[in-house]
C-alpha cells in the first residue's frame, strides 16, 4: 500500500510540472492557426507555418430556376475553398403568412400595371402570382416545404496576386449558372467563423428555397469513376474498386486524352498497359508515334507492325501523300468520297516551312517565304493533274491487275521533296521579282540538306513512301527513336502526324458504318511545341480525330510547355480525359491553376508513388493506381535496372 500511495504522490508531482501545451485544450483551440490578422476588411491573413490569404463570399443572387446538380457545381469544385450551408426549416403558419402577404403584394402591382397599360410587366406578375400560390396550396396539402440557407465560402491562396485572380475566376464561374456572390465586405471576421464547423452562422445572408429547389444545393459528387464497359485501367485508391475506362464511351464529348507527368512516374507503363487491354479486350487498333524506341516490345507482343526511321533505314514516307476521304453531303445527307487537296497543299506547306526554318527557327522566313512554298507545292500537285476530284489521284484507262482479275484503277505516283526542290530551283532561274531573289536563294540553300539527290544529311522524307499501313493490325509503332533529338526528332513528329492522318485518320471514314475505334499516340509531345506549324497541326488533329472514331492521346513531361504556350492550350480543352501522375513540384502550381485543383489533390501529385495519380473523366475525379500484371510488367516495364533484374533471374 506504501508503494502505490508512493508512485501516485510521484504521478502528482510529474502533472504538477506539465507543460502548458500538454494541458486539454477546447476544439476552437485545437483549430485555431497561431494568428489572424483581420485588420483588413476585405480578407483575412491567417499565420501559421505559411503564411496563407483567405476570403470569404455570400450568394447574393440566385437564378429564378434552379438546376441539379449544376447550381454549385463549379463553387464546390474550384481550387482550395471551403463551403458551409446553414438550412433552417420555415414552419407551415410562417410560411402561409409570408406566401400570402407576397400574393397580395403581387396581386397589388399587377392592377398597377394593369392600370398604367404595362402588358408585359402585368403578364409577368400574373405568372408569379400563381407560382406563389401554387407553392402555397402545396405546403397546405403537405407536398411541399419551405426552407431558409445561407451559403457561405472561403477562398485560401498563398499570395494577395492569387486571391484577387481566383476571386474574379470564381464570380465568372458561378454567373454562368446565373448565381452572383458577393465578398462579405466588412464583415470578413464573422464570415470566417460563419465557415468554421462551429455550427455558429454569424450572417443573415439567407435565400428561400423549396423543397424541391433546396436539394439542389446539396453537392452529389463521388470519387467513383469509369463507364459500365471497357479494359480495367487500375484501382480506386479511396474506394478499391477497379475503375473501368471506355476512351469512346457514349458519355464523353470526345475521345482524346492526356497525360502529365514527370520523368519515372509511369507514363509510358500507363500507356502500354492501356493500349494492350484495348486491343485484346476492345479490338482498338493504336498508332504509335514513338520518340523514345520505347513501344518496340509492345508491337511484337501484340502482333502489331514495328518500323523504324532512321538516317540509314530503307523506310521513306512521303510527305506529300494524300488520301481521300468519306463525308456527308450537307443537302442530300449522303455519304459521298471528297479529295480535299487545298487542305494537303496548306498541310504540305506547313512542314516544309518547319524544315526552312530549321532548329534555330530563323527569323528569315516570313510570308513571302511561306508563299513561295505553297505555290510550289500546289504546282507539283496540278502537274500531276491532281484536283479536288477523287477520280484525279489515279491513272486513267489503266488497271491494276493481281491474279488475273482486274481491281480498281492504279494510283499515281505523288510529287516529292526532290521533285519539289527542282521546281523551285526552275522557278527560282525564271524569278525576275527582286522582292522574292532572297527568298528563293534562301530555299535552296536550307533546302538541299533534305534532297536525297545531293546526298543530304535528313533526305530520309524524300522519296515515294515505302511503307504501307495494314488494316487491321492491333497496334503499329513508328520509332523515330534514332533520329536527332534537337529538330529531326520533332520535325519526324510533325510529317508523321500528317501521313498518320491521311493513312490511319482518314481512312477510318471510308465505311462509318464498320469504323473502327482507333487510337493515336504521341509520344513526348513537348518537343513539338517550339514549333509553330506542328502545334496548329496537332490542335487540328485534337479537333477534328472524334468524327473520325479516333482517339488523339498525347504523353509529355513538361506540362509547364504547354501552360505557357496558349496555341497549345486547345489540345487540353479538346481532351475529355486527363491523367496526372506524379508531378515536379515546379510544375504543380500551373496544373493548380489550369484545372482547379485542391490544395490536397495538388500535395497528392507531389508525394505519390510511380503507378499512382488523378484521373479525371469529363467533371468527376479519382485517385487511381495503375498495377500491370506480372505477364504484363514483361514488356511494359521500361526501368533498365528492373530489366536487368529480370534477366538475371
Amino acid at each position: 500500500m506504501r508503494k502505490n500511495k508512493k508512485n501516485q504522490e510521484q504521478d502528482i508531482r510529474i502533472q504538477e510540472k506539465e507543460p502548458e501545451i500538454l494541458k486539454r485544450k477546447t476544439i476552437k483551440e485545437l483549430i485555431a492557426p497561431s494568428g489572424i490578422d483581420v485588420s483588413n476588411i476585405d480578407h483575412l491573413e491567417i499565420i501559421s507555418n505559411t503564411k496563407r490569404f483567405a476570403r470569404s463570399f455570400f450568394v447574393s443572387t440566385l437564378p429564378r430556376m434552379c438546376t441539379f446538380p449544376e447550381l454549385f457545381r463549379d463553387m464546390y469544385l474550384f481550387g482550395d475553398i471551403n463551403t458551409s450551408i446553414y438550412i433552417t426549416p420555415v414552419k407551415e403558419e410562417k410560411s402561409q403568412n409570408d406566401l400570402n402577404r407576397v400574393i397580395n403584394e403581387l396581386e397589388t402591382e399587377r392592377i398597377v400595371a394593369a392600370d398604367r397599360g404595362n402588358i408585359n410587366r402585368e403578364s409577368t406578375i400574373s405568372q408569379k402570382r400563381l407560382e406563389a400560390e401554387q407553392l402555397r396550396d402545396e405546403i397546405a396539402a403537405g407536398f411541399n416545404k419551405l426552407f431558409e440557407a445561407t451559403i457561405v465560402s472561403t477562398l485560401f491562396t498563398y499570395n494577395m496576386e492569387d486571391l484577387d485572380r481566383q476571386t474574379k475566376m470564381l464570380a465568372s464561374d458561378m454567373s454562368k449558372t446565373l448565381v452572383g456572390i458577393k465578398s462579405a465586405w466588412g464583415m470578413q471576421e464573422e464570415a470566417f467563423q460563419t465557415n468554421l464547423p462551429l455550427m455558429d452562422n454569424k450572417i443573415s445572408k439567407s435565400h428561400t428555397f423549396d423543397r424541391n429547389s433546396m436539394g439542389t444545393v446539396f453537392p452529389f459528387t463521388t470519387s467513383e469513376i469509369g463507364h459500365p464497359t471497357g479494359v480495367p485501367l487500375g484501382f480506386n485508391k479511396q474506394t478499391g474498386t477497379p475503375i473501368l475506362f471506355d476512351n469512346f464511351h457514349s458519355s464523353l464529348t470526345n475521345y482524346n486524352m492526356v497525360i502529365f507527368a514527370k520523368s519515372g512516374a509511369g507514363k509510358s507503363v500507363t500507356m502500354k498497359t492501356l493500349v494492350s487491354r484495348s486491343s485484346v479486350l476492345m479490338g482498338i487498333e493504336s498508332l504509335a508515334l514513338d520518340a523514345e524506341g520505347e513501344y518496340t516490345i509492345v508491337a511484337e507482343s501484340l502482333g502489331g507492325i514495328n518500323v523504324v526511321i532512321s538516317p540509314t533505314s530503307k523506310t521513306i514516307i512521303n510527305i506529300f501523300d494524300v488520301e481521300t476521304e468519306t463525308i456527308k453531303d450537307e443537302i442530300t445527307g449522303r455519304d459521298r468520297t471528297v479529295l480535299n487537296i487545298e487542305n494537303k497543299v496548306e498541310d504540305v506547306t506547313q512542314g516544309l516551312l518547319t524544315m526552312a526554318k530549321g532548329s534555330t527557327r530563323s527569323t528569315e522566313v516570313n510570308e513571302l517565304t511561306k508563299q513561295i512554298i505553297a505555290e510550289t507545292v500546289a504546282e507539283e500537285y496540278a502537274a500531276l493533274g491532281i484536283t479536288s476530284n477523287p477520280n484525279s489521284l489515279y491513272e486513267q484507262n489503266t488497271m491494276g491487275i493481281s491474279n488475273g482479275d482486274m481491281l480498281a484503277k492504279r494510283k499515281k505516283k505523288m510529287p516529292t521533296i526532290g521533285s519539289w526542290y527542282k521546281r523551285l530551283l526552275a522557278k527560282a532561274k525564271d524569278n525576275k521579282n527582286p522582292d522574292y531573289q532572297f527568298h528563293y536563294s534562301y530555299l535552296l540553300k536550307v533546302m538541299k540538306q533534305y534532297i536525297r539527290e545531293y546526298d543530304g544529311q535528313m533526305a530520309y522524307f524524300d522519296g515515294q513512301s515505302t511503307f504501307e499501313l495494314l488494316e487491321g493490325a492491333p497496334f503499329i509503332n513508328l520509332d523515330i527513336s534514332q533520329l536527332e533529338e534537337r529538330f529531326a526528332r520533332p520535325l519526324a513528329q510533325q510529317i508523321l502526324l500528317s501521313w498518320i492522318w491521311e493513312k490511319f485518320v482518314k481512312k477510318n471514314s471510308e465505311d462509318r458504318k464498320k469504323a473502327t475505334q482507333k487510337r493515336v499516340l504521341v509520344d513526348e509531345a513537348w518537343m513539338l511545341l517550339p514549333y509553330p506549324e506542328a502545334v496548329d497541326f496537332l490542335n487540328k488533329m485534337a479537333r477534328r480525330a472524334r468524327k473520325r472514331n479516333v482517339s488523339l492521346a498525347i504523353i509529355s513531361q513538361r506540362f509547364q510547355d504547354f501552360y505557357e504556350k496558349p496555341e497549345a492550350q486547345a489540345v487540353l480543352t479538346s481532351s475529355d480525359t486527363k491523367l496526372f501522375l506524379a508531378q515536379d513540384k515546379s510544375e504543380i502550381q500551373y496544373l493548380k491553376e489550369v484545372f482547379k485543383l485542391s490544395e490536397g489533390e495538388a500535395n497528392f501529385l507531389v508525394t505519390c508513388q510511380r503507378g499512382e495519380g488523378l484521373l479525371k473523366v469529363g467533371a468527376d475525379t479519382a485517385i487511381l493506381k495503375i498495377t500491370p500484371t506480372r505477364k504484363e510488367f514483361e514488356f511494359v516495364e521500361t526501368n533498365l535496372n528492373q530489366l536487368a533484374k529480370r534477366r538475371n533471374n
